[in-house]
């Protein structure tokens, strides 16, 4: 094949001449290193090429080779609970084979183990016409995944032979397809370009909750099954830990974590913490059902821009096996920050705050990828995937063009307020600011399937608390003296709505995760106790006496959050207690004062 030559190497931009046989997108070896790059612009015969490794040393005059082949990642048995860099070099192999702790440059690493074997068992035979998405047999991956292995997109004919059943490697040939001009040899893997979408049969509209055991996401800002989601907020407001507890707890058969650009001790915490946590769903460690992509502040910066591509693409391909996945990215600004770090070396026209001008597509092109689908194959099965991403703003200002144009194109948005996260409240999400368009169809199907008076509760529960901030001004000009004895109920109700329910200890065993049915009984209890509270007074008790004579209750109704998910029916009996409780107050007090 033909050479090309270094011209000039300006940071992880080369640009190469003689390139006239090459297309844009094509992987490239540069240098004399080898070194994996991607051509990214083209120049009558000049190519600029987006280098993803380390480029110092490299100077003009050395040799490029064009491999034909767009960016891919290779998709088989062998990608769960493995940690990938940006490209798919798997780390842990990584190091092993250059014995050094670094991303040692010009080193290359199969990202799937050709020598391991799986056992695989065929789910078709010899004589079975297949499509594209098909699947023809399964591999147990780990306890909890099983990988099914699909006929690659583009083929469609009759299977000529198929293994019943055995132990292979990805390269041994698993069935043969008669297509209609030849007869294809296939393994158990395939490989698929990231900046491209797996096809699908058609999108479906998501209406599912995303059950992530969060109280202030699944009851006020749901996120469903094929949602997109934006986590914005400044530094040190907890965007991370949101990520980790969807992570760790989301009820998704599998979660893609990517690190993209993020500090290396947040990586670090994942793979210490995910291998030890079990996940309450299978009963197995998390990481049997995670892949992770690190691609830490101190990587190359190009291949960070190719990182979030990577997670997406293996996502949509568990996807396409009918698993609800999870996909989530810390954080796309430091994406963004790449995009413009190779605009700016491109010499491309600089947009707002010098992204570049396609900043707003590009984001969109990735939020799209997600949803809930009806995936390629005769058996019409239904996946989804759903994208977090983090965005962080500068000193948290979220009228900034990243945060803009995600917003744009999500659904959902969790806003992390700095001065909740100063007053320890966490997940610091401003029940103010915050959103999400997916409350009706969530309302909806729980409804249906918790309890029918769920969106009714949470409607109101919200409008306590835009009540409170109205009353709040009241208070800050003139005192809460000045407030009727309803409003000071209001605030009552409020201040334990924020404190009792939304505010959750993520490193509590038991306040980490609630259940759907625990959140029902907890926002019931509080709402209960409004309810009742409201009709003593009505009946003539005071204020004051209820608050003074339901001290021990309320603290009970405090502490329901710390009751651990076998034992819930302890909060039926605290509900009872409490009604109890305000029916002497009425009976002593009340109407003996009116009276």
């Amino acid at each position: 094949m033909k050479k090309g030559r270094i011209i000039k190497v300006s940071g992880p931009l080369v640009m190469a001449e003689n390139m006239e046989n090459a297309n844009i997108q094509d992987i490239c070896q540069v240098g004399e290193l080898g070194l994996i790059g991607e051509i990214i612009e083209m120049r009558k015969d000049v190519a600029s090429i987006q280098v993803y490794e380390e480029t110092s040393g490299i100077g003009p005059g050395e040799p490029v080779t064009t491999t034909g082949e767009a960016l891919s990642v290779e998709l088989g048995p062998g990608i769960v609970s493995q940690m990938f860099d940006g490209i798919q070099r798997p780390l842990n192999t990584f190091k092993a084979v250059t014995k050094s702790d670094y991303l040692v440059r010009g080193a290359h690493v199969d990202p799937l183990d050709r020598s391991k074997t799986w056992e695989f068992k065929a789910t078709k035979q010899a004589g079975d016409k297949v499509i594209a998405g098909d699947i023809v047999g399964i591999v147990q991956e780990t306890k909890v995944i099983e990988h099914r292995i699909m006929v690659p997109y583009g083929v469609e004919g009759t299977i000529e032979s198929i293994q019943a059943e055995g132990t292979f490697t990805l390269e041994d040939v698993i069935y043969t397809v008669q297509t209609e001009n030849e007869l294809k040899e296939f393994t158990m893997m395939q490989k698929w370009p990231v900046r491209r979408g797996r096809p699908i049969e058609r999108k479906l509209n998501p209406h599912v909750p995303l059950r992530t055991g969060q109280r202030v996401i699944d009851t006020f800002f749901p996120i469903t099954k094929g949602g997109g989601a934006a986590v914005p907020g400044p530094f040190g407001a907890g965007k991370t830990v949101v990520q980790h507890q969807i992570a760790k707890y989301a009820d998704v058969d599998l979660v893609v974590y990517v690190g993209c650009g993020e500090r290396g001790n947040e990586m670090t915490d994942v793979l210490n913490e995910f291998p030890e946590l079990i996940d309450p769903n299978t009963g197995e460690s998390l990481m049997e059902r995670t892949i992770l992509i690190a691609n830490t502040s101190n990587m190359p910066v190009a291949a960070r821009e190719a990182s979030i591509y990577t997670g997406i693409t293996i996502a949509e391909y568990f996807r396409d096996m009918g698993y609800s996945v999870a996909v989530m990215a810390d954080s796309t600004s430091r994406w963004a920050e790449a995009l413009r770090e190779m605009s700016g070396r491109l010499e491309e026209m600089p947009g707002d705050e010098g992204y570049p001008a396609y900043l707003g597509s590009r984001i969109a092109e990735y939020y799209e990828r997600a949803g809930r689908v009806v995936a390629l194959g005769s058996d019409g099965r239904e996946g989804s995937i759903s994208a977090i991403g983090a965005v962080s703003p500068p000193g948290g200002d979220t009228s900034e063009p990243v945060t803009q144009n995600t917003l744009r194109v999500v659904k959902v948005y969790w806003a992390l307020d700095a001065l909740l996260a100063q007053k320890r409240h966490f997940p610091s999400m401003n029940w103010l600011d915050s959103y999400s368009l997916y409350n009706k169809e969530v309302g909806e199907y729980l409804d249906e399937q918790l309890d029918p008076n769920w969106s009714k509760m949470v409607q109101h529960a919200m409008r306590l608390l835009q009540k409170e901030s109205e009353l709040e001004e009241i208070v800050r000009l003139v005192g809460i003296e000045s407030l009727s004895e309803a409003d000071r109920l209001t605030m009552a109700i409020s201040e334990s709505i924020r404190e009792d329910y939304l505010q959750q200890n993520a490193f509590d065993d038991v306040d980490t995760y609630t259940s759907q049915t625990k959140q029902l009984m907890m926002l019931d209890l509080i709402l209960s106790f409004e309810e009742e509270a409201s009709e003593a007074m009505r009946l003539g008790a005071y204020f004051n006496e209820i608050i003074d004579g339901t001290e021990e209750i309320r603290d009970r109704i405090a502490r329901s959050k710390f009751i651990a998910e076998e034992n819930i029916d302890d909060i039926k009996q605290i509900k009872e207690d409490m009604k109890e409780t305000l029916r002497k107050i009425l009976a002593e007090g009340g109407m003996t004062n009116h009276a």
